[in-house]
């Protein structure tokens, strides 16, 4: 009976020609719509020879599943969506938005040709990403700079210029892992130095970092890892940066840190923890500064070194240099945002992250109350609430640090939470909310006033019940 049925399948040349999968062949490239054609019949063949379909297998069925299946294949992975999740800096999400003056540069370099490595005055070869190193010097203090194309990325090229061979001293509270579990230990091996823990995971003193180079007499650096993803307290001590400094010159080696995070301004205005600035490390006495240019700089994924012209000029020359380098869009992401920082408090309005990270109560409240009001109106079936949450900076940044204000708590009819969720995330563009204990929200932090509407728009569509 089986076999009956499965010579009854079409072959794949006669599901082509279904009238269902024109549309889909005339605006999709034909290896997806066979790629789509091949695997509905083949789970069509494995129902059948697993009894798990009794009838006869219906063509125009089969045609629209292998329509549908093609569109779902075509459809990019990368894809725009709406954080309503409250966290600013969603590393799955692609962490810092733009500012609308880098959303303008990167579409303007993107539109054809640009002057990537070209001297505009003299005619002849340029040098990548100059226009950002001389912002950072000129916010930071900083005598140089060089741009590669992430935190990470900035940590292995220093390592790998000015200690690659030798050993670097490093405090065991500071041997984070970072997101992907990437940690500072296998960063360091990659870059042909060799690791030298100091101290306890909690307190670590100025001598043991003196008993290191006591004990060892080929260390190349000195490491300061800022624990910007967690947080160790009580029983805590660590040495100044300024007295690291003072060390590492007495040796002779270089004091490098690893910033992580990278702010540009004090957030302490803002109502959020105290973050070290980039200008402070330089201050204390850092030779070399490393950071992210997506995390709290609100730009580009990047790395950034910053320092001395002498330790600097190093990391320019090493080879891992042109392997790390940053892409022309990066590049010009962060050269239309750091100008932005020249003016704090305009940047505090301009740069989308710091703008969600200060945002006034009665600004959210607002949004979450436009947001609860339309959705409502919308939805046939659904009652929404404001209640008090919090969200989260990310991106491994001020880990300890709330962002409470108001959510839009939904709950529909007939739709579990899980359930709205699910839809959400298929909406376009989708709409990345949250579920706590069985409840979906929605956090309007992390929503423009622009997005808003379109958030519930887009929601709307795909809660709508049929009958409700």
């Amino acid at each position: 009976m089986s076999e009956t049925r499965m010579r009854s399948l079409p072959a794949v040349e006669q599901l082509l020609q279904h009238d269902a999968l024109a549309a889909s062949l005339a605006r999709l490239p034909r290896m997806i719509v066979l790629e789509a054609v091949r695997a509905v019949l083949a789970e069509a063949r494995a129902a059948l020879r697993s009894k798990k379909s009794s009838a006869t297998p219906d063509v125009d069925a089969l045609a629209r599943a292998a329509a549908a299946r093609a569109a779902a294949l075509a459809r990019p992975q990368l894809v725009r969506v709406l954080n309503a999740t409250g966290v600013v800096l969603h590393t799955n999400l692609g962490r810092a938005p733009l500012a609308e003056a880098a959303r303008r540069a990167v579409a303007d370099v993107a539109a054809g040709y640009s002057s990537l490595e070209y001297d505009l005055a003299s005619g002849r070869r340029g040098d990548r990403g100059l226009g950002i190193e001389r912002w950072l010097t000129r916010l930071t203090g900083a005598e140089a700079a060089i741009v590669v194309n992430n935190g990470a990325a900035a940590l292995l090229l220093v390592l790998s210029a000015v200690a690659a061979g030798r050993k670097v001293v490093v405090s065991r509270g500071e041997l984070v892992e970072i997101g992907g579990s990437f940690r500072v230990p296998d960063i360091m091996e990659k870059s042909g130095a060799t690791l030298v823990e100091v101290g306890t995971t909690n307190r670590t003193h100025l001598r043991d970092y003196e008993r290191a180079f006591a004990k060892h007499p080929d260390i190349g650096a000195i490491l300061r890892v800022h624990r910007s993803n967690f947080r160790i307290q009580g029983f805590t001590t660590s040495p100044a940066p300024e007295d690291l400094a003072k060390l590492a010159r007495k040796k002779k080696v270089p004091f490098l840190e690893d910033l992580g995070s990278g702010a540009l301004v004090d957030l302490a205005p803002f109502g959020l923890e105290h973050e070290p600035t980039v200008a402070e490390s330089l201050a204390a006495g850092c030779d070399l500064v490393t950071f992210s240019g997506d995390k709290l700089l609100g730009g580009a994924q990047a790395g950034m070194v910053l320092g001395s012209r002498k330790w600097v000029a190093l990391a320019r020359k090493d080879p891992f240099a042109r392997a790390l380098r940053a892409d022309k869009l990066a590049l010009a992401a962060l050269e239309a945002t750091l100008p932005l920082y020249a003016d704090p408090v305009r940047a505090s309005v301009l740069v989308p992250t710091l703008a969600m990270l200060q945002a006034s109560p009665d600004a959210l409240f607002a949004r979450a109350d436009r947001l609860s009001s339309e959705l409502g109106a919308r939805v046939p079936g659904l009652s929404t609430r404001i209640v008090t949450g919090h969200g989260e900076v990310g991106g491994g940044a001020l880990p300890l640090q709330k962002l409470v204000g108001p959510l839009v708590e939904v709950e529909h009819a007939s739709l579990e939470a899980a359930e709205l969720d699910r839809r959400a995330r298929t909406a376009e563009p989708p709409v990345i909310g949250i579920v706590r204990a069985q409840r979906y929200r929605l956090d309007a932090r992390t929503l423009t006033d622009t997005e808003v509407g379109i958030a519930a728009t887009a929601l709307a569509k795909v809660w709508a019940v049929a009958g409700e």
